[in-house]
């Protein structure tokens, strides 16, 4: 099942999902698809004209693939300009994720200031793309493609703070107007920047995701390669804490992201 498949699937009845094993990370569906499911599911619940601002994520436990889950989503309050909705995942009657998300319209202001540059980066072709392995590499990176320019490569030892690179769906996908679950996908298709950090293969998970987005969002398609960075802030005692943002190929600031992961390694 392709992406548009299953975001169609959540806009249609999202009391009941199954997530492909093809978009699996390990014994859990992959953390992007599940954000962009609940997401998808919380978006049917505000007016139009009110984008999403940011989203809150808390991973309780795996959401199993190949199993149906429900994405209960609640309009908390509707202001006059801003809308907060809850979005509640449950698979065999536990709760697995929960998502808290805010919606807002433009308004006038006086404060005005663009974002800080992206960070240069070698052209795409001149950098190394994670080979999808079955077996080897998460189930999930079949369905994106990801281009080391930044720091080492996931249990390569490395000691530097930054990683990141390229991102985009890989060719097969269907073209088409990039949305915010598609950026939920590319923002997360990477993994911890705590990865590269150890020197072997070992376990991790995400704890909370917090995301936000520029809106109007730039014109982008699934084909399009765009930048990403993430910069470790603080880890230790099994818990990395870090920064990322992701740019369009022409350095426009596209979204912000912050991560609380676990560190079994």
């Amino acid at each position: 099942m392709i992406f548009s498949e299953l975001i169609q699937a959540a806009r249609s009845n999202p009391s009941e999902i199954v997530v492909p094993a093809t978009w699996g990370q390990g014994r859990a569906a992959f953390g992007g698809v599940v954000a962009a499911l609940a997401f998808e599911a919380m978006r049917t619940k505000v007016e139009p004209g009110r984008p999403v601002r940011s989203l809150a994520l808390t991973f309780v436990g795996p959401l199993e693939p190949e199993v149906p889950a429900n994405f209960e989503a609640e309009l908390l309050r509707e202001g006059k300009a801003v809308s907060q909705v809850f979005c509640r995942v449950v698979q065999k009657g536990q709760v697995v994720a929960l998502v808290q998300g805010s919606f807002g319209g433009s308004r006038q202001s006086v404060v005005q200031l663009e974002a800080e540059p992206a960070p240069e980066m070698k052209p795409v072709a001149d950098c190394f793309e994670l080979p999808f392995i079955p077996g080897v590499t998460p189930e999930f990176t079949r369905h994106l493609a990801m281009r080391w320019s930044i720091g080492g490569l996931p249990f390569s030892n490395s000691r530097g703070r930054d990683m990141g690179g390229w991102v985009r769906f890989r060719g097969d996908v269907v073209k088409e107007a990039v949305t915010e679950s598609h950026l939920l996908a590319l923002v997360d298709a990477w993994p911890p920047a705590t990865v590269p950090h150890l020197p072997s293969p070992a376990p991790g998970s995400t704890l909370t995701w917090t995301i936000e987005f520029v809106q109007p969002l730039p014109k982008l398609d699934t084909h399009d390669w765009c930048k990403y960075r993430a910069r470790i802030e603080h880890a230790r005692d099994g818990y990395g804490h870090a920064a990322a943002a992701l740019w369009t190929p022409d350095g426009d600031l596209v979204a912000m992201s912050r991560q609380t992961v676990v560190v079994f390694g």
